[in-house]
């Protein structure tokens, strides 16, 4: 094994595989980037340097929105932590409330809900009292806390008289906060309103686990295979999180 790998790096392959590991040392250093990448980069080939040119190199080169996110969405994987550090060192140098609703949104991923919510409300006070980002924002936190009266209280203050300017969003956290006050009428016409209307899988995923949670089985089934599908159509780069809310709603219907 040890004459292979001399072998290997006495080649032209393994100098081209050198060079490239120096290269992505020095790119480390000079654009600053964290200092765990020299670690990732010399201590986990190939993986490692074919990692660091994914998640920083590619999308540095690219450019455009979706570059970063492909770039955001690498390093987020190896490092879920991330964000939220660059958040609080953000608002540490300046509290902004665009500083606040970035740290929040780092709190949520990471499941730390009482921080997003505390955070969100030192965020909307003055003339940002009624911000609906930071009352919505809010009140996601609330439901994952197990707090729906809470939640909604500052949802009715983002309910509009039109129903064509209503947020399927907060129409969704609505329905989940009448779900957990016992009120299934009013959480079953919330949720089909906001699947309706809303992109992405979320509000589907919700509708299937709350029917599934109802024991109306057969229905969240249903619901399952109109996802599968959605999921096998889409995107590769939407197909993760597509799955997750199909899995919420298999769980439910499991139990």
């Amino acid at each position: 094994m040890f004459g292979a790998l001399l072998a290997l790096l006495v080649s032209p392959i393994g100098w081209l595989w050198l060079a490239l590991i120096m290269g992505l040392c020095v790119h480390v250093v000079r654009t600053q980037q964290a200092y765990w990448w020299l670690m990732i980069i010399l201590m986990l080939p190939p993986l490692g340097p074919l990692a660091y040119l994914a998640a920083v190199v590619v999308p540095g080169w690219l450019g455009g929105a979706q570059a970063r996110r492909l770039g955001q969405a690498a390093q987020s994987s190896l490092d879920p932590g991330r964000e939220y550090r660059e958040a609080a060192q953000a608002l540490r140098e300046a509290t902004t409330v665009h500083n606040q609703m970035r740290l929040a949104r780092a709190a949520m991923e990471l499941g730390r809900f009482d921080e997003a919510a505390r955070t969100y409300a030192e965020a909307a006070k003055g003339v940002h009292a009624g911000d609906p980002a930071l009352l919505l924002g809010r009140a996601q936190a609330l439901l994952e806390l197990s707090r729906p009266s809470e939640a909604l209280e500052l949802l009715a203050i983002l309910e509009p008289d039109s129903e064509g300017s209503r947020s399927p969003a907060a129409v969704l956290a609505m329905a989940r906060a009448y779900e957990g006050l016992g009120r299934p009428s009013e959480a079953e016409a919330s949720y089909r309103w906001a699947v309706e209307r809303l992109p992405g899988l979320e509000a589907m995923g919700r509708w299937g686990a709350f029917l599934a949670r109802r024991g109306r089985r057969d229905e969240a089934r249903e619901v399952i295979v109109e996802m599968d599908r959605h999921i096998a159509k889409a995107p590769p780069r939407f197909r993760r999180e597509g799955r997750v809310w199909r899995d919420l709603a298999a769980r439910a219907s499991n139990h």
